[in-house]
């Protein structure tokens, strides 16, 4: 694992663009085993986790061309090898569960090692995704691992989950698309790669209803399209910038066409004092007061809520808090998603913080003290590395984040861009 050196308060200001969304571009990619046409993804960005389901494509006969440099991929699967292969999903990767409605209508059976793990963020249960695929008419033949069949027809069906997964609505609307009848969620997510993913399907021929809202109706078509489908760009990578841009004085472009999706975002960064301007295919960071903004209701401490999208998301949150480090001024910051997420949070008070974890999903900053640059040590979830840097470079002098690889699997050649734009960090 590497170490990031950090030597904060140096302005990081220009122009930017930000790389094509992770948690867009993975279900995409699993949604091309719907078709055994050609599907080109554009705007695709470099992470590990491409090139693990690339490998695993591979494996079973598909035909995978990509360019790097013009962030491209092309893709054509053959559905007979699938079916004559075994089709054991792979692990080291939490998108591996997002294979499962497209790989059981390819090969009729699949084995699945609940192993596959994503960021330490608590237990992420995998039960809506399995009650998914028994509703359609998938039957849980064995269980560690897990040995899925489908022995008969992929029917429609009505759900109504516990809560808005993103990936359990991303599993429903892939076996929905080609299943026999109409089928219907309630309690969907509707995040921008949901939509995103929604939109890929539809251009490949899928009967879609209510994308971007909590009710999708899908009726099943049987067979679906190549396409060419555009991943849209990272709203976190825009967030990551423009917050490192605020707290570092600086005054910072993201050249995006996320403008609308980040309404709320730049509100909730507005109560940390940061500074937005919003204009046409672009946002930019134009200066951070430093001043938590103080609610009306005198008798309520100021909060920051994350709960499933249209709220403020769950991986911002953690951006919020190291920027609050520099804050004056107190305020809440409330998890409702994850269990747990909130732990690290104790790595903050090296830096000379004041924090108070409640309970598992609230923490209370404390702001307006003196902070210090500090060696520090990284969880294995990607938007907390983000966070300690954020906390780390708006204080003068040099700060280590350890095992800070994750952020490797979200930002490409995030360093590269840093520095290009004034900021002095490294790998070491």
């Amino acid at each position: 694992m590497s170490d990031l050196i950090v030597d904060g308060a140096h302005p990081v200001s220009g122009t930017i663009r930000p790389s094509g969304n992770k948690n867009a571009v993975l279900p995409m990619l699993c949604a091309t085993l719907l078709t055994e046409d050609e599907v080109t993804l554009t705007n695709v960005p470099e992470i590990s986790d491409i090139d693990k389901l690339v490998e695993y494509f591979r494996s079973k006969g598909s035909r995978v061309e990509r360019n790097l440099a013009a962030q491209t991929l092309v893709i054509q699967h053959d559905f007979r090898a699938f079916a004559t292969s075994e089709a054991e999903l792979p692990v080291g990767i939490r998108a591996a569960v997002l294979l499962l409605a497209p790989v059981l209508m390819r090969s009729e059976h699949l084995i699945f090692d609940t192993e596959a793990k994503g960021c330490a963020l608590g237990v992420r249960e995998i039960d809506p995704h399995l009650e998914i695929l028994e509703r359609f008419g998938g039957t849980i033949a064995a269980t560690h691992p897990y040995r899925i069949e489908r022995r008969g027809e992929i029917r429609g069906a009505d759900l109504w989950p516990d809560y808005a997964s993103v990936t359990a609505t991303e599993t429903f609307v892939m076996i929905a698309a080609v299943a026999g009848g109409t089928s219907h969620l309630n309690n969907a997510a509707s995040e921008p790669h949901v939509q995103a993913l929604c939109d890929m399907l539809a251009a490949m021929g899928a009967d879609l209803d209510g994308i971007g809202t909590s009710k999708l109706t899908v009726r099943g078509v049987g067979r679906l399209n190549g396409t060419v489908a555009r991943v849209p760009d990272d709203h976190h990578e825009v967030a990551t910038f423009l917050a490192i841009g605020a707290v570092t004085g600086g005054r910072l472009t993201v050249e995006t066409d996320m403008g609308p999706h980040m309404t709320l975002i730049l509100r909730q960064f507005g109560k940390l004092g940061m500074q937005f301007e919003v204009g046409e295919g672009r946002v930019t960071a134009t200066g951070w007061t430093r001043r938590i903004t103080e609610p009306y209701t005198a008798e309520m401490l100021p909060k920051i809520e994350a709960a499933p999208w249209p709220y403020f998301p769950a991986d911002l949150l953690p951006h919020a808090i190291g920027v609050s480090v520099g804050c004056v001024g107190d305020i809440l910051f409330w998890n409702k998603v994850y269990e747990g997420a909130l732990g690290w949070s104790a790595e903050l008070l090296k830096f000379g913080a004041r924090v108070h974890l409640s309970d598992p999903h609230r923490l209370v900053v404390f702001g307006g003290n003196p902070l210090r640059p500090a060696q520090v040590e990284a969880p294995y979830i990607i938007r907390v590395v983000v966070a300690l840097l954020l906390a780390a470079i708006q204080i003068p002098g040099e700060s280590r984040i350890k095992n800070a690889d994750p952020i490797r699997r979200a930002y490409p050649h995030f360093v590269e861009k840093l520095t290009s734009l004034g900021a002095k960090v490294r790998w070491e």
